[in-house]
């Protein structure tokens, strides 16, 4: 059956009544409610501690929650106002049809279920088991994680499933992996308070981790340098001692720059160098020629100042340098994170007290989410999908031959590209909306359109879901048992606090009924989340990412255990490399030699200018969640295009006046903000908006070789005023996609 076309006037009509609501003040059952729930926040990879209340199966308020040692009660513009999506009237209650003619029309379940089970069957008899792919998010649950993991792998016996932690952090794994032989955060964020030098590169933290801020500035405070690179002077970057206003794509070159200056003044550890390392040499010798005048011109950043941030780093006793999606959205993502943690290694300060290391996870579950299940490269542990050892252990785990077990399939962005070439035909997603959140979108809404059966579990109808043929009603975060991991590699406890609304699901009874219908029931009889989870402590058992010695009394009682924990009476791992026992096969941290390169895309005399993406702090990812908390909307209405007012003088270009940007993929019209925080050869436009309000209609599928990470960080654009002002933000209606 034929899906109704997806026209921008329906997405606007579909959306336009409720995206800007928000429950009334005084919601009933605040004052005294049934109970409060001990749980987390839904949104980023912090997992702030939060107390939710509950009155009569209703989420009405929050409290803080103190004793939560991260966050001690602190919360986020969006977690503060995270409870008012949970009774948004977009809530989906019952699965959906598209029909010809009538738009989307509620069925039951038996018939939703039969549908899709039917559909699956027919696409791979007639093309293949490959050619039904899922797609998977990292705001599930570990369990759901692996849930998802497993269900791909012996239900749908398919190689292309992954998930939209491919947009995150994958090049931040790549790095780790390389150097330390393990994927996590190597501290907790409580080393920084006494780290007499903090690095943050390409991380927001301010808008986009606000909680994480504390931590930082209680380093400052107890006399930290701060230095932090960025393009654009963000609010964590106007309390630095030290800002880098780098050109976008040439991280590598201010990091070697940096390497280079350790080794000419000897600022560097030669004895954990040579007891606990390998490759220096080579990295060495990578950077002989990368001097502060060369990484001036490439960088654009004075001599002076990285001269100055390379001193600072190499007398200090004690460090911490962190990173996000600044320097990993890019096709030198692995690169870039490569040439950080060679720093770390060149002076020694790491697995010691305030000597720290770390990557900051942009989604909920970013770091549990990519060891566990649904990476399409991976197996549960962080194992490696095409190692026969790693393939033999989860097997007898999982109750198959080996043989059966799929190989590494697609990656996400690569998966739309196959569906758009005609070799997938159908698909199955839960929590993830590539159409807003996958570069080059207008490449990925005609991939949906291609397919002959797509199926979505989600709680709203997202951008996404509108290509679908079947949509399940699932379920929030805090409708279902389970545990997330935090970015400091914190496994903590998500508690139900409620019961999906009408006659929606929670995700998990979704997947284990499909398994079912597809003939898989007997490999998946689990009873609760908890029997999924000790499923997965024993199939982690060993590994790289190991939870054996995990189990919920014990993260419950110590309000959450850090991995490794590989047994029952081991008390966890908050600060890595302490034994100095490095994951590698020889057991040294790895130095990898980086060679500066152009990124995938630079500007020339049509495309003058360089366009980079990110987040604002009332919004979060696609803003499926977000754009429906009226407050958060009120806060950030629209996506505003930021540009230097040199740029603006050059252009010709007023404050307010309606730009449209144009790259190779395609062109948008924003609203110009001329600000001084910005790089004059930079513009910034925020992601969180789709249809025609979207920043990546403009940019690139351009991948990292390694981590198949997009980069959206950097794409050659030209502005053209047009002549038009902008209307004031309280007239327009940022939700719709004209």
């Amino acid at each position: 059956m034929a899906r109704p076309p997806v026209s921008e006037e329906r997405l606007a009509a579909d959306f336009g009544p409720h995206l800007n609501y928000a429950p009334p003040e005084g919601v009933p059952g605040r004052e005294e409610p049934d109970d409060i729930v001990e749980t987390h926040c839904c949104f980023c990879g912090m997992q702030c501690g939060i107390k939710l209340l509950v009155k009569e199966n209703r989420v009405v308020g929050f409290e803080p929650w103190e004793e939560f040692p991260f966050n001690e009660g602190r919360l986020c513009p969006k977690g503060v106002q995270r409870y008012l999506q949970d009774n948004h009237p977009d809530r989906l209650t019952r699965p959906m049809e598209a029909r010809p003619g009538e738009g989307f029309v509620p069925v039951g379940w038996e018939h939703a279920l039969d549908r899709t089970v039917q559909e699956i069957r027919r696409i791979q008899q007639q093309y293949g088991k490959q050619a039904f792919g899922m797609l998977s998010g990292v705001s599930l649950t570990n369990e759901k994680s692996y849930l998802v993991g497993k269900f791909a792998r012996v239900a749908l016996q398919t190689p292309n499933l992954d998930y939209n932690g491919r947009l995150c952090m994958v090049s931040a794994g790549a790095g780790n992996k390389k150097a330390f032989g393990m994927d996590r955060a190597c501290n907790p964020w409580s080393d920084m308070t006494h780290a007499e030098v903090i690095m943050i590169c390409g991380a927001n933290v301010s808008e986009t981790f606000p909680t994480l801020t504390h931590w930082v500035w209680t380093g400052r405070d107890n006399g930290a340098k701060l230095i932090v690179v960025d393009p654009r002077l963000t609010p964590i970057a106007r309390t630095a001692d030290l800002h880098l206003a780098i050109r976008p794509g040439r991280d590598s070159a201010l990091y070697s720059a940096i390497l280079r200056e350790l080794i000419v003044h000897d600022w560097l550890d030669h004895d954990f160098i040579a007891q606990h390392t390998s490759g220096f040499e080579a990295a060495a010798e990578a950077v002989q020629d990368y001097t502060l005048d060369w990484a001036e011109t490439v960088t654009g950043i004075p001599a002076s100042k990285i001269a100055q941030a390379a001193e600072w780093w190499g007398a200090a006793k004690t460090s911490f340098l962190c990173h996000a999606r600044g320097i990993e959205h890019q096709t030198k993502g692995v690169e870039n994170v490569s040439a950080c943690i060679n720093l770390v290694l060149a002076t020694g300060r790491i697995g010691r007290p305030y000597c720290g290391y770390g990557t900051i996870t942009g989604q909920g579950n970013g770091q549990g989410g990519r060891e566990h299940g649904h990476k399409t490269d991976q197996l549960p542990g962080n194992r490696d999908i095409e190692n026969p050892e790693d393939r033999r252990f989860v097997a007898d785990i999982w109750g198959i031959p080996e043989p059966e077990l799929p190989h590494s399939g697609y990656t996400a962005y690569e998966m739309l590209e196959a569906i758009h070439r005609g070799e997938i035909k159908g698909l199955l997603s839960i929590c993830f909306n590539p159409v807003v959140s996958l570069p080059n979108n207008n490449m990925v809404r005609e991939a949906l359109d291609k397919l002959e059966f797509y199926a979505c579990i989600d709680f709203f109808l997202s951008e996404t879901a509108h290509y679908a043929d079947i949509v399940f009603a699932g379920s929030l975060q805090e409708e279902e048992d389970g545990t997330v991991t935090t970015a400091e590699g914190r496994v903590v406890r998500i508690r139900a606090a409620v019961r999906p609304p009408g006659e929606a699901r929670r995700d998990t009874a979704i997947l284990l009924e499909l398994a079912r219908r597809l003939g898989a029931g007997d490999k998946f009889a689990y009873e609760t989340s908890e029997d999924i989870f000790n499923e997965l402590r024993r199939a982690s058992r060993g590994s790289r990412a190991d939870y054996f010695g995990i189990t919920y009394e014990k993260v419950e009682k110590n309000m959450g255990i850090f991995w490794p924990c590989p047994d029952l009476d081991h008390p966890g791992t908050p600060r890595l490399w302490e034994d100095r026992q490095f994951r590698t096969p020889d057991k040294r941290a790895h130095f990898v030699p980086v060679k500066y390169h152009d990124p995938g895309e630079v500007t020339d005399d049509e495309f003058d200018v360089i366009l980079t993406t990110g987040r604002v702090v009332s919004q979060y990812l696609s803003g499926t969640q977000t754009r429906r908390i009226g407050r958060l909307v009120d806060q950030y209405p629209e996506p505003l295009l930021e540009l230097h007012p040199a740029l603006a003088l050059r252009k010709k270009i007023a404050d307010r006046e309606l730009v449209r940007v144009v790259t190779r993929r395609g062109s948008a019209i924003f609203p110009a903000q001329i600000v001084e925080t910005i790089r004059e050869d930079t513009v910034f436009i925020p992601y969180h908006w789709p249809g025609k309000k979207s920043a990546n209609q403009l940019t690139s599928g351009h991948l990292d070789p390694v981590s198949k990470i997009p980069e959206f960080k950097i794409s050659a654009c030209r502005l053209e005023p047009t002549g038009q002002t902008a209307p004031p933000p309280s007239e327009t209606q940022a939700w719709r996609a004209t």
